[in-house]
């Protein structure tokens, strides 16, 4: 099985397991994205197997629920297990399929699953990339307006007299969680991009706290 035809036959697969739900910031765009940063980070890195990054970007979503669901730390472990007997249908190594299936369990921030394989590292990465830079703020803003919170404080925009709550307020995000994320990402390549995309990110927050004076 070609790269292309194996790219395809997942894509196909993803759209069965996902039927007519949608959501903006995890539609098949994101996912070739995701690809795309694998294929950047895997070849800054060397070392990575593309059969197996790209079934596992592809599929990594394959069980995507809300940011607010209670089984929201097993979706990348539901989506490993979907993978997997998709792949299993297909004319794929099956020696190959464990690598996927841990690659698409450990690339979830909340799952807490580390990493053990050069592809499971730099899919978390690739993944992560996604929530940084001007695509990242993109999604954030979406999703956060799909769970009904506010731009931000316009009382205390930075939460310089207030806790943290990114659930009420979009821009607490950045520092809850995103700006972390670009510090702890896992190769050498993916902390390249993440510590740009972070750059432009605090870059967009200063005018915007300029703009809204």
């Amino acid at each position: 099985m070609t790269p292309a035809a194996l790219q395809s036959a997942c894509e196909a697969a993803l759209a069965r397991l996902w039927g007519d739900t949608t959501d903006g910031a995890h539609d098949l765009g994101h996912v070739r994205r995701v690809l795309a940063n694998a294929r950047t980070i895997a070849a800054g890195e060397g070392g990575a197997d593309d059969m197996v990054l790209i079934p596992a970007a592809i599929l990594h979503d394959a069980v995507n629920l809300p940011k607010d669901h209670p089984d929201r730390s097993r979706a990348s472990a539901l989506s490993a297990e979907a993978a997997a007997e998709v792949l299993a249908a297909l004319p794929y190594p099956a020696e190959k399929i464990p690598a996927v299936a841990h690659a698409i369990a450990a690339h979830s921030f909340s799952a807490g699953i580390a990493p053990e394989t050069a592809e499971a590292r730099i899919l978390q990465d690739a993944d992560r990339l996604e929530a940084l830079g001007a695509i990242g703020l993109a999604r954030m803003f979406h999703v956060a307006g799909q769970m009904g919170a506010a731009l931000f404080d316009a009382d205390d925009p930075m939460a310089l007299y207030r806790t943290l709550d990114d659930r009420r307020f979009s821009l607490d995000h950045l520092e809850v969680k995103l700006f972390p994320v670009a510090a702890a990402m896992q190769t050498e390549t993916g902390r390249a991009i993440a510590a740009e995309r972070a750059e432009w990110m605090q870059s967009f927050r200063t005018r915007l706290l300029a703009e809204i004076g």
